[in-house]
């Protein structure tokens, strides 16, 4: 029997994470009602206050789940050399983007909270630039440029990939992001053979 309650919840989470990224689409959280939430997705106002005291406590909630998922997967790989094993990491974020494609799209559109968007840059810069000190340990001086050039680079491609209408795959935008990781490090760095 819980298990019913947790897949019904789930769903229910499900739909109204669905009507947020709609209406995040149109709209600024700060328009955004419950009354026209929970009309979007044909759901109780009483189910709403179940999950959530209000819509601001939803999308925070969306947004530590995510980050979450964020740390984990940092976690899940260790800093080491940039180099090819640091391709897993980048084809994981990928496939936490595309699972979470449609509150991702809104949380990075026109509506979306550009607080967010620091927070995961700040939890990936600190991953990041341990792995590049390791790896240019003579250049530290410049390192947060190139990194700042190439993390403005990626933010650009993912917006421009979950807002397309093309099917690139998580796996493939992992492998362009890398190349072009990859080929901009070693413009900047020639001289390292680690590349």
């Amino acid at each position: 029997m819980p298990v019913k309650t947790d897949r019904r919840i789930r769903k229910t989470k499900a739909q109204l994470r669905t009507g947020l990224a709609k209406l995040l689409q149109k709209k600024s959280i700060k328009e955004i009602t419950v009354k026209e939430l929970v009309e979007l997705v044909d759901i109780n106002r009483s189910t709403f206050y179940l999950h959530y005291s209000d819509i601001y406590n939803m999308l925070s909630s969306i947004e530590e789940e995510l980050l979450e998922e964020i740390r984990q997967t940092i976690l899940n790989h260790p800093v080491s050399p940039f180099n090819e094993s640091s391709f897993p990491f980048i084809e994981d974020i990928f496939q936490i983007l595309e699972e979470n494609k449609d509150i991702c799209c809104a949380l990075l559109g026109h509506n979306g909270d550009i607080a967010f968007l620091h927070r995961i840059e700040s939890l990936i810069s600190d991953h990041s630039l341990s792995v590049l000190r390791v790896t240019f340990p003579e250049t530290i001086e410049d390192l947060k440029y190139s990194y700042s050039f190439c993390l403005s680079g990626c933010i650009g491609l993912v917006k421009t990939w979950l807002t397309s209408d093309t099917n690139e795959t998580p796996q493939y935008m992992a492998e362009l992001t890398f190349r072009l990781i990859m080929n901009a490090l070693h413009g900047m760095y020639p001289q390292n053979h680690v590349l």
